[in-house]
């Protein structure tokens, strides 16, 4: 059984960490020395200091689109309580909303810098799932990203102010977060096999490859998961996005496979 042990980690003085930083910090941190591993292996004509400036670009820029995303699809909530919308140590980031953010400072930097986009988006795709790996444990403390219930021996409890109105009578819930954390261990073992195994593949192939398999693990998660932030029936709003990662996903791999018969 799991059970979180609380938001907060400890205070200093008067001002409180809580763990959901702690491990959201850790996840970068993690995701930045995937990237530098990967590219000390195999991208070493990408020079370091490249990589730390998009890093932080992309820290910046998914951290503010990833809640972001999240306030717009929980806007009702954030409209009656807008003095929580920059409370992100409280939980409320989406994953999704980062990718999107991502992209954009990405892309921004590749308009400046006239770099090989396709090339550091493979490199870059390593450090974002890592730290997806990681950065879903984070929900386990804020006692979120929660399936339907369960009593299996790994079930997760949940306090009752977290569970949805049509499961307040019910304890114990699939850990989803976790779930969500292995398949993503497994996102990124094909990622590997990929760069290892085929070193004349195109570039841009291990991104869209990233982003088609996640997606794909997130649409089977959001099924399982009764805490989403916004649904439409059946449907979760992470689905339909999901959906159109892989469509957009797709699309870059015929543009990629167009530009080299070219």
């Amino acid at each position: 059984m799991f059970q979180s042990p609380g938001y907060l980690a400890f205070s200093i003085l008067s001002f409180d960490i809580h763990w959901y930083g702690i491990i959201m910090a850790f996840a970068i941190l993690c995701g930045i020395f995937a990237v530098i591993f990967i590219r000390n292996k195999f991208y070493k004509e990408i020079s370091i200091d490249s990589i730390c400036d998009i890093s932080l670009i992309l820290i910046i820029w998914g951290i503010i689109f990833a809640r972001l995303y999240y306030v717009v699809l929980d806007y009702d909530y954030f409209l009656r309580h807008p003095n929580e919308i920059l409370a992100i140590w409280n939980g409320g980031i989406s994953i999704q909303g980062a990718i999107i953010g991502g992209l954009i400072g990405f892309y921004e930097y590749y308009l400046l810098h006239n770099i090989n986009f396709f090339k550091y988006a493979d490199l870059l795709s390593f450090g974002v799932i890592v730290g997806q790996i990681v950065g879903r444990w984070g929900n386990f403390f804020n006692s979120e990203a929660f399936g339907l219930p369960c009593n299996l021996p790994w079930k997760l409890y949940i306090p009752y102010a977290n569970r949805p109105l049509e499961y307040k009578g019910f304890e114990y819930f699939h850990p989803t977060f976790l779930y969500e954390s292995i398949l993503n261990i497994f996102v990124l073992l094909v990622m590997l096999l990929v760069l290892y195994k085929f070193p004349k593949r195109k570039k841009g192939l291990i991104f869209c490859l990233y982003l088609i398999l996640y997606s794909i693990v997130r649409i089977i998660i959001e099924t399982f998961r009764v805490d989403s932030v916004l649904s439409f029936g059946i449907f979760h709003v992470a689905h339909i996005m999901a959906i159109l990662f892989i469509l957009f996903a797709i699309f870059l791999l015929f543009f990629i496979n167009k530009k080299t018969e070219n």
